[in-house]
């Protein structure tokens, strides 16, 4: 897979007012660019003679006058991010100062990097593997501890040595099949056939290891999509306001206020919540409370978690029936709301009915909802996490390529089991090695390629 060898040039922070701005270039012609553009305040002093990484004081002059006073970072070849010769201009933060600079830049031999052109070069270099340099953007989009977590373990190699582990076990396994074909005085297959079952059942282990991981990696990649619902009035917006620790959503004593869907983010334990308050579900003839129940209905169908808040202070129905029927096979918790009043609904009756683990809260002084937050902490996460020996796959892509390889590892043992000849055991196995290959960038087209780094931010 080939590049343009040109110079390329971006702003790699954000274009808002900030004490500093940095301006990326990298390419063959990094620092004679940057010395048509760069005026270091010690005369004679040469970009391209100073020892890499190093940092220059002076300005960035345009037909001599000076746009900003500035320090200019080089990194020489091999030795940088893009694994190219580098220079970075760090200058004062302002969006209208770093476009000019770059626009200077561009004048003088850059031109403007694609979206994740640098980690594409990275990549492209072999600097990193494509598992790592997605990686890079899910630090960037990393929206809570754990994701940034798994995504700082992933960017360290973490995935890419159990795939390329796992492949180099497949390769030796076609590689002896090949030698016994081609030279069977010196490599038997006798009993190869029960030998190698034994160790497709290990390899498709690892790769259900992984797989079973990919739900609590999406989880800890996108957050828990939490859907609280219930009758009307049963305190589901007070509960919102509650993890929120703010009035986002309208409370009143009105049956039905809330006609749509509320969105929000929340942190909860180092986990990302999408906490989405629905309208409270009954039999209505009003048109538009109708659609917002139907909406409440899909939000539910859809969620990661679903929070079914009851009023406990009032008597259980046939709406809180209609939901409870709706929840058998979600994770739920069940909240039974207002425990600072009179209690008429108690646990064992919503309990009996809908088996979910339930506590009592109150939304409207806060009592419950540490316990809470310790019970979605271990639904999802088992209560802890470790990410030394733990990898995640937080990646679709990643997942689609892990079941295809176990599928083709699969076809394997079915070759064995109908006692076909040992030829058609390295047809599959060819394609389970393809299929891992594609996760870390060893097989994989440059459409794809190019798809991926299109996602990334300018700069990056």
């Amino acid at each position: 897979m080939m590049y343009k060898s040109d110079t390329i040039a971006a702003i790699a922070t954000p274009m808002t007012g900030s004490g500093i701005g940095v301006i990326r270039i990298s390419g063959e012609e990094a620092f004679a660019v940057a010395e048509r553009v760069f005026e270091p305040r010690k005369k004679g002093k040469i970009l391209s003679a100073q020892s890499t990484y190093t940092i220059h004081y002076g300005n960035i002059v345009d037909d001599g006058n000076i746009l900003d006073e500035v320090i200019v970072l080089i990194m020489r070849a091999p030795h940088s991010y893009t694994a190219e010769d580098t220079v970075e201009i760090d200058c004062h933060g302002g969006p209208f100062v770093m476009k000019k600079i770059l626009e200077l830049v561009i004048r003088k031999g850059a031109r403007i990097a694609d979206p994740g052109e640098f980690t594409k070069r990275a990549f492209l270099n072999g600097r990193i593997d494509l598992t790592q340099a997605e990686a890079v953007m899910d630090v960037i989009q990393a929206k809570n501890q754990y994701a940034l977590q798994s995504s700082v373990s992933q960017l360290k190699g973490s995935l890419v040595s159990k795939i390329k582990k796992l492949r180099e076990e497949i390769l030796y396994e076609m590689a002896f099949i090949e030698s016994a074909l081609d030279d069977p005085e010196h490599y038997s297959l006798d009993g190869y056939a029960q030998i190698l079952r034994e160790k497709l059942l290990h390899f498709i282990e690892k790769a259900d290891r992984l797989l079973i991981s990919s739900e609590e990696g999406k989880i800890l990649r996108e957050g828990i999509r939490t859907a609280i619902i219930g009758k009307p009035n049963a305190g589901k917006s007070s509960l919102m306001n509650a993890l929120l620790g703010n009035q986002r959503a309208i409370v009143t004593e009105m049956a039905g206020t809330t006609r749509d869907i509320l969105e929000e983010q929340i942190q909860l334990r180092g986990l990302s919540l999408q906490i989405l308050d629905t309208a409270g579900i009954r039999e209505t003839d009003d048109p538009v409370e109708s659609i917002g129940v139907e909406r409440a209905r899909q939000a539910a169908r859809e969620a990661d978690l679903v929070l079914y808040v009851v009023d406990s202070s009032d008597i259980l129905d046939e709406n809180d029936r209609e939901i409870i029927s709706s929840l058998t096979d979600k994770n739920v918790i069940i909240l039974l709301n207002k425990n600072d009043l009179s209690t008429i609904t108690t646990m064992e009756m919503v309990t009996e009915q809908l088996k979910k683990p339930a506590l009592y809260i109150s939304a409207r002084n806060g009592e419950g909802l540490e316990e809470l937050s310790d019970l979605i902490e271990s639904m999802f996460l088992s209560g802890e996490v470790s990410f030394n020996d733990q990898v995640y796959l937080t990646n679709i892509r990643h997942q689609a390529a892990m079941q295809n390889a176990k599928e083709s590892l699969q076809m394997v043992l079915k070759s064995i089991d109908a006692g076909l000849p040992e030829d058609f055991y390295s047809i599959d196995l060819m394609d389970a090695y393809e299929s891992l290959g594609e996760i870390i960038g060893e097989s994989v087209g440059e459409d794809l390629v190019d798809e991926i780094f299109s996602k990334f931010c300018m700069g990056k």
